[in-house]
């Protein structure tokens, strides 16, 4: 079920109430779509086996946890590097799975090649991320910050 025309009305129903309460019970889920409890886990299972739902997180807020400080930098990689056999592409993207202050990477198309969100204690945990990991990487030529003043929306639910 890759495609969304797979989804019907109550599977769409039942997705939205997952995203906003993952942890919801089927008989409340049930009683807000108007299915069975039974008939919401039928669909919610078909719905995990497919992939449709990935998987159940906590979601954390990032300043009860002291990590109060969100930047987004757009990095542009070196497009050959000596030492390494791989693409440079494929040595950042392994190398970004193992630093913990990035949470999301993704990569761009235009003049940089990756944006990340990095969150950290403060300052200068920001500023020993950059010196000691990013900018030491083989692969990185350049990066530039912008940092979070305010969240104005911040959501995990995708539009079903």
């Amino acid at each position: 079920m890759t495609e969304s025309a797979a989804l019907d009305k109550l599977d769409r129903a039942i997705l939205r109430r997952l995203q906003e309460n993952g942890r919801e019970t089927y008989d409340v889920i049930g009683a807000q779509v108007g299915l069975s409890a039974s008939a919401v886990l039928r669909r919610v299972k078909r719905l995990e086996e497919s992939g449709v739902v990935d998987r159940y997180v906590a979601l954390v807020r990032p300043e009860a946890v002291g990590v109060g400080l969100t930047a987004y930098l757009n990095v542009r990689l070196e497009k050959h590097t000596e030492g390494h056999k791989r693409n440079p592409m494929e040595v950042f993207r392994a190398s970004v799975q193992n630093w913990p202050e990035v949470v999301e990477c993704a990569a761009l198309t235009g003049e940089m090649d990756f944006l990340l969100r990095v969150v950290v204690r403060d300052m200068a945990h920001y500023s020993r991320f950059i010196m000691d990991t990013l900018l030491k990487h083989p692969s990185v030529q350049d990066c530039k910050s912008s940092f979070v003043l305010d969240r104005v929306k911040s959501t995990t639910a995708v539009p079903v």
